[in-house]
């Protein structure tokens, strides 16, 4: 159908181009739907949308593209579809190693097919840029659809007028037409009390009528689009870091470790696990071992001084205790520590090493040195010994420079600056390493040089080797967003229940000579309209069944 370029109307009433029906007394402004005795599309009672409108310009043609609901359709399908292959493959933020390489895992684990997924970005799926992007054009595409049709919804329901032409009447899906019973006067007010106890809003002018009830469930869907926006914008925004953390942490029971990204540290007082007693089962499980719970006992801190730099230690103000358990996280200012694994493998905590002088034989020490927390300054006997790098696990890398692999205490190594008899004054640089096995694998006398001919950093006896006795892995979660998605969902469950509890009815009467015409329209449910329209009849004397009002206009 052509839209219409004269939009001025017979009654005087100057239209928006664009518009089909005349928004004052409803006639068919477009020749060829005048002519015709079909059913009027009664979306936005004609209105023209703002996409209709003629000689579009690029911004124009850019509006219209999002306003199209087969496009939103289109988006929200391609979005289902691309995130299939993140929901089923493991996503690479969740593995805890450092040593974790998404190049070669998910081509050893899921194949050639792996590897493609790899390859376009669906290892990290939900953090990706074009998932981000879909999210942002779908809410581009929501927030246009919605502007586009809430304004000629919001003129077609705000300028409604209560005499409506005879043709708009006689072509609406319910109508009914025939002689008037009564006085004009007196049936208008007649049939306007019955419409009242039906809880109508009535409006009249002595020769025409307009009821009106449950007119909010009409902005339901757009309540809900409002919902989904604030969804998708706070998944979005959720991306940003300073917004959202899923983190984790591995501690060792007695070490103090940093937060990633935060300044704040924590410490682990000691996992421990709790088995039931044999009284406390049933007699079917007494005698079997039944793990009750799982706790980590944590020191909450926040960093005061010294937090970026490793030379110093750091300067931590204790904030609160909690006992960590499965369901009971430690939360503090929208942080939350969860147990989430452990490991009880024993692993090097610290070491008793001694400083043997091969010039003269002499042994100084043992003095304590923490893998994780080591004391910065040492004066050993003659010696003084300040660490200036720490490597839990060693290694060389392609530049020849030291490195780590990861947090784990697989291959420690402390470089120390040491000052004391046969040194420079300035001190010289030697490394350490506390395994044995280390020291021969990284050939330490070629790393340090002709040092080794002056002194020995080793330990004495196995009684000066502390190995821990768990470890604890725990999830951090900051996420100060998630109470929009609450927020958003709820506004969603308000439009859905608007849209889907009520339905917008409408009643038009009007009174021709001794004819009275009266139409009814309802965005849904038109069966329930029917059947209220022709009770309503019935109380002013009018005995119809309502089959007869489907379409009445159009059989007379």
């Amino acid at each position: 159908m052509l839209l219409p370029e004269n939009t001025k109307c017979e009654c005087g009433h100057q239209n928006g181009v664009g518009t089909i029906l005349c928004e004052s007394c409803g006639k068919p402004l477009d020749p060829e739907l005048a002519k015709s005795n079909e059913v009027l599309e009664m979306r936005y009672d004609g209105v023209a949308r703002p996409s209709q409108k003629a000689n579009p310009n690029f911004i124009d043609k850019i509006w219209n593209f999002f306003s199209s609901v087969k496009v939103a359709i289109y988006l929200i399908i391609i979005t289902l579809v691309l995130v299939i292959p993140g929901a089923i493959i493991q996503q690479a933020n969740t593995f805890l190693s450092v040593n974790f390489d998404p190049s070669t895992y998910y081509k050893e684990t899921y194949g050639t097919l792996g590897h493609l997924l790899y390859l376009f970005g669906f290892h990290n799926t939900f953090e990706s840029w074009w998932f981000k992007t879909l999210l942002v054009l779908i809410a581009a595409s929501l927030v246009i659809c919605s502007i586009d049709r809430v304004i000629p919804l919001y003129r077609a329901l705000n300028k409604q007028q209560i005499s409506k032409h005879l043709s708009f009447l006689k072509r609406q899906k319910v109508v009914y037409s025939g002689a008037l019973p009564v006085s004009q006067e007196g049936f208008v007010e007649q049939f306007r009390q019955v419409l009242r106890k039906k809880k109508y809003r009535v409006h009249s002018n002595g020769q025409a009528l307009l009821a009106e009830k449950y007119r909010f469930s009409r902005w339901g869907p757009y309540i809900n689009h409002i919902g989904l926006i604030v969804i998708l914008l706070t998944l979005v925004f959720r991306s940003f870091p300073s917004l959202h953390m899923d983190d984790y942490v591995k501690i060792v029971d007695g070490d103090t470790v940093p937060i990633t990204n935060t300044n704040f540290y924590v410490k682990s007082e000691g996992f421990n696990i709790v088995y039931y007693e044999n009284e406390e089962l049933p007699e079917n499980l007494q005698d079997e071992v039944r793990i009750k719970a799982f706790e980590t006992d944590v020191v909450l801190y926040e960093c005061i001084s010294y937090c970026d730099d490793v030379t110093q230690k750091p300067e931590l103000k204790p904030l609160m205790e909690h006992k960590i358990l499965v369901n009971s996280p430690l939360s503090y200012k929208g942080f939350r520590l969860h147990q989430f694994d452990y490991d009880l493998t024993p692993r090097l905590n610290a070491v008793s090493p001694s400083i043997v002088d091969k010039v003269t034989g002499e042994t100084y020490g043992p003095f304590y040195l923490s893998m994780f927390d080591p004391e910065q300054y040492y004066e050993v006997g003659p010696y003084s010994l300040t660490i200036i790098a720490k490597y839990l696990d060693f290694t060389i890398d392609s530049s020849g420079e030291p490195t780590t692999l990861s947090n784990n205490p697989n291959a420690p190594a402390f470089i120390f600056n040491i000052k004391g008899p046969g040194f420079a004054e300035s001190g010289e640089n030697y490394i350490y390493f506390p395994l044995e096995k280390d020291k021969v694998r990284f050939a330490q006398d070629s790393i340090n040089r002709d040092l080794s001919d002056l002194i020995d950093i080793r330990v004495l006896d196995m009684e000066d080797v502390q190995f821990s006795k768990a470890t604890t892995y725990l999830n951090v979660r900051y996420d100060p967003v998630v109470k929009y998605l609450l927020i958003g969902a709820f506004i969603c469950m308000l439009g859905l229940t608007m849209g889907s509890y009520w339905n917008h009815r409408r009643i038009w009467l009007r009174i021709d000579e001794q004819t009275i015409t009266i139409a009814a329209h309802t965005n849904k449910n038109w069966f329930a309209m029917r059947q209220e329209l022709a009770t309503c009849l019935k109380q002013v004397d009018i005995d119809v069944d309502q089959k007869d009002l489907d379409n009445g206009g159009n059989k007379t």
